[in-house]
Parts: C-alpha cells; structure tokens; sequence
C-alpha cells in the first residue's frame, strides 16, 4: 500500500509539474497584457503587475484596421478552411474505406506522402498559381491553401474511422433501401462524429494560427489576419522598444479561441483520435 500510494505520489508531482511548464508562459501573456505601458516595456520585467491596466487591449483595439477586422479575417478563413476541409476528405475518406476503388491503397499511401512534403515548398507555385485566378489577398484563396495543407492528415482520420465502422450497419441500411449518400449521412457520419469533430479541430487550430501563408498571399492590411498584425506589431515602437503590453494582448486574444474550442470539444478530440489512428 505504501509503495503504491508512493507511486501514486510520484505521478501527482510529475503531472503538477507538466501542467507549471505549460501554462506558466500563457499565465505571463495575460499577466503582461494588464501591466501599464511603461511596466510592460520595463528591463528587467517585473512578474507581478503593479497596477492593473487595459490600455493594451485598447491599444490594439484601434490598432491600423482595428482589431475586430483581423478577428473576423482569421474567424473566417477559419471557418471556410473547415467546410472545405470536410467537404473535400469525408467523400474522400468513405470512399477509400468501403468502395472497391482501383488501386485504392495506392491512393491512399500516396496522399499520405503529401505529410512529408514541407507546405513552405509548395507556396511559392501556389501564389503564382492564385495570382492569375485573382485569389491573393482573398480569405478563400487563404482557406484554400490551408485546406491543402490540412487534407492528408484528414483523410487518414477520417478513413481509418469509416473503416472501422462495423459492415452490420452498412448492410441493415441498405437492405432498408439507403444509397451509398444516405449511408454514409445517416450510418457513417454518426458513428463516426468524433472523427469529423476532430478533423474540424486540427483545421480550425492550424487555420487559426498559421502564418507563413497568409504572409505569402496576403498583402493588404485589410485582409491581415491575426498572426499577421500581431507580427505588424512585433515592429511598432512605444517607449523606443516594441509595444510588449499590446503584444501581449495579441497574443492573449489569439490563445482564447483555440483553448475554448479545444475545452468544449476535447471529450470529442479523445475519442475521435484514438479511432483514427488505430484501425
């Protein structure tokens, strides 16, 4: 008993430990976020705040467009990145897990390469390419280019799970009359909701916080997306130095959507990685 209760100790501290390492930069974002200006550019930083201000988040409110067009940019893109995503990999996905497609393996190893692939290697053709259909400085030219990015990973996801949903089911929908779209909207997609659900997660994560693209394919300020000012920001002076209470403001803005959807959805994310990494 006291081994076991030592054990259990032991674990207790490591993950107390783990939970300090990660969320001790996130603690100091919001805490530099509510320091005064001078406090928040002040060498050596101070841990605590003084004195509690907003002026940050009222700074970047009004910063160059405003903060709610670089919300409703990112929001956006995020939001298109996840449609397309889904509209394009779940046919994808349930037809390479339960059609008898020519060489369908094949396919499916060869989508899977496109992970070893860096996407920086394709933006450079991809902006060429959108430059002359006129989808640059446009969010779904950049949703476009995220789904790319975020396509194999979910048809791995998504046809690992449709195969594993039992062949009992397909079969009793189709001896009731159901056509392979009726299935797969009323038998696969249920069975298999914490895959989408995940699929959905990695898309908005990654669309909400990816950078190098949006650098390449945007260049109006009014097309910005968040990580774009944010770094915009990184520039601006306040003080003779960088802006950091404002930039901590960013940052903190930007980390609040994505620890929302993940805390909503998480019981969802489990489950629904689990059955699509093991077959």
């Amino acid at each position: 008993m006291r081994r076991g209760r030592g054990q259990g100790y032991l674990v207790g501290a490591v993950c107390v430990a783990l939970c300090t390492v990660m969320l001790l930069p996130l603690l100091a974002s919001v805490l530099a976020s509510v320091k005064p200006t001078a406090e928040a550019a002040a060498t050596p930083p101070t841990y605590l705040p003084h004195a509690v201000s907003l002026d940050s988040y009222e700074r970047l409110w009004n910063y160059q467009q405003g903060l709610p067009t670089y919300l409703f940019n990112s929001l956006g893109t995020a939001v298109l990145t996840i449609v397309f995503t889904l509209a394009l990999t779940v046919p994808a996905a349930y037809a390479l897990a339960r059609f008898r497609v020519p060489a369908k393996e094949l396919v499916f190893v060869v989508l899977l390469l496109a992970l070893i692939v860096p996407y920086q290697a394709l933006l450079t053709p991809m902006f060429l390419m959108f430059a002359r259909v006129g989808l640059t400085n446009s969010l779904v030219g950049l949703a476009v280019v995220h789904t790319a990015i975020q396509l194999p990973f979910s048809v791995y996801v998504l046809r690992n799970s449709f195969a594993a949903v039992p062949r009992e089911l397909e079969e009793a929908a189709v001896m009731d009359g159901a056509d392979s779209l009726q299935a797969l909207r009323k038998v696969f997609l249920p069975a298999a909701f914490p895959a989408v659900v995940t699929v959905a997660l990695f898309a908005f994560i990654m669309s909400w916080n990816e950078f190098l693209g949006a650098l390449v394919m945007m260049s109006e300020g009014s097309k910005f997306t968040l990580p774009l000012v944010l770094a915009a920001a990184r520039t601006e002076t306040s003080l003779g130095g960088t802006d950091w209470g404002m930039l901590q403001a960013g940052i903190t803005i930007s980390i609040v959507p994505c620890v929302a959807v993940y805390l909503l959805l998480q019981r969802y994310y489990v489950s629904g990685l689990m059955s699509g990494a093991v077959k």
